[in-house]
């Protein structure tokens, strides 16, 4: 008898009879023996919706605290249906929502992070025979507020309560079978990868790949929990998310290619070339909460420099008003940017142990006549930042360089 965390998305619950069948599924293991605790998002689209009236009423003015009190309805709609359609098929069922598990975070409003989950409310009903099912995506600060973990942020609900409750297998089902090489609507050669590293799908998560949020597999690695991405809807072995092995002595040099097209590039010219600058440009980048990825910095001759670095394109206008005053401040000559740009990525451990990999990466964009603007490595990736139109010949020609392409059946 195992304990299971079981995360279903949008998709998954998207409408009455798509819940019912994730309650057939979920009884299907508690028929088996099985503790069951769910996770549920919104229904699909649900989020967005309310987003776009939050938009027509505050004219685009951020609101965080009164967001996150409307954005966590979507999922206590999802948490009633389906503990609604286990009880008619003779499971016994229990809705919580974050705040009634007590999902501790902190008072960040629409990224909030977990600080701590009281397990106790959910032990006692698992003890007593009865399926959880728990309000993805939200939780609640020390004020009693209301908080919201971001977008994706039912993920690192899953895994988080997984880790508390020291479960055996945390299940994130989606509208994928699991995690692939790369987007399959992008590269329709890309391959299902059986098993990946929690560090792969870390870089991958965070470079731009849609599967599963970042926080929720730092979570499940620094808690080694395992994780399995499946289909919700078909059945199949998906893909197991597990700690570095040693075993697989022959890895493939790159498990595989992320991009982002939601990347924006600022750069800030002539900037006097002293120590503490780049703090004097970033600090109030930072302090106005906006995270940055890459960084670049050139030395030109005449003791200025050119200071270049990436955002989210959410965050480009936010930065790029900071950025202006801060230009004003310590003398520069011009700040600007540009949001026509996407960033692809190569990702996997085999690196450690090969030479050449980024020449290899620049010899097969150069072949597509595709011009590299920034470029930032680790030790299992290498990402770089393009014009957003040549994005997806990147990915192609990448995926064939590292031959990452599904062999071809015969008579296709």
């Amino acid at each position: 008898m195992a304990l299971i965390v079981q995360k279903f998305g949008g998709t998954s619950v998207g409408s009455v009879e798509r819940i019912q069948q994730v309650a057939d599924k979920v009884k299907k293991f508690r028929d088996n023996g099985d503790d069951i605790v769910v996770v549920v998002s919104a229904m699909s689209g649900e989020t967005n919706r309310l987003v776009e009236m939050a938009k027509q009423i505050s004219d685009g003015q951020s609101v965080g605290r009164e967001m996150d009190v409307m954005l966590s309805t979507g999922e206590q709609v999802t948490i009633a249906l389906l503990s609604m359609a286990l009880i008619k098929i003779g499971v016994p069922a229990v809705s919580y929502t974050g705040n009634q598990v007590r999902i501790l975070t902190d008072s960040a409003h629409t990224k909030a992070r977990i600080l701590h989950i009281d397990d106790q409310k959910l032990r006692t009903d698992l003890k007593a025979g009865r399926v959880v099912v728990v309000a993805g995506f939200q939780g609640v600060d020390e004020q009693g507020n209301i908080t919201t973990l971001g977008r994706g942020g039912s993920d690192t609900t899953g895994v988080a309560l997984a880790a508390a409750l020291k479960a055996d297998e945390c299940q994130i089902y989606t509208d994928v079978d699991g995690v692939y090489t790369t987007d399959p609507r992008v590269v329709p050669q890309a391959q299902r990868l059986e098993k990946i590293t929690f560090e792969e799908m870390l870089e991958m998560a965070s470079l731009g790949s849609k599967v599963l949020q970042i926080r929720a597999v730092e979570f499940a690695g620094k808690y080694n929990v395992p994780l399995r991405v499946l289909h919700s809807f078909q059945e199949g072995p998906g893909t197991l998310i597990t700690l570095d092995d040693e075993e697989s002595m022959e890895q493939p040099i790159i498990s595989g290619i992320a991009f982002n097209r939601d990347e924006a590039k600022l750069t800030i010219r002539g900037v006097p070339d002293i120590p503490g600058v780049a703090f004097k440009i970033l600090g109030p980048i930072s302090a106005a909460n906006i995270e940055v990825d890459m960084i670049v910095q050139n030395v030109s001759h005449d003791n200025t420099t050119d200071f270049t670095f990436t955002v989210h394109r959410n965050d480009y206008a936010s930065a790029l008003a900071i950025l202006q005053q801060t230009a004003v401040s310590i003398g520069a000559r011009e700040a600007g940017g540009d949001v026509n740009i996407a960033k692809v990525s190569i990702v996997g451990v085999g690196m450690r142990s090969h030479a050449g990999v980024a020449c290899r990466m620049f010899e097969a964009l150069a072949k597509e006549n595709i011009n590299i603007q920034m470029i930032s490595t680790s030790e299992i990736k290498v990402s770089v930042v393009i014009e957003e139109k040549y994005l997806e010949l990147a990915v192609r020609a990448l995926h064939t360089a590292f031959e990452l392409d599904a062999p071809t059946r015969k008579g296709d």
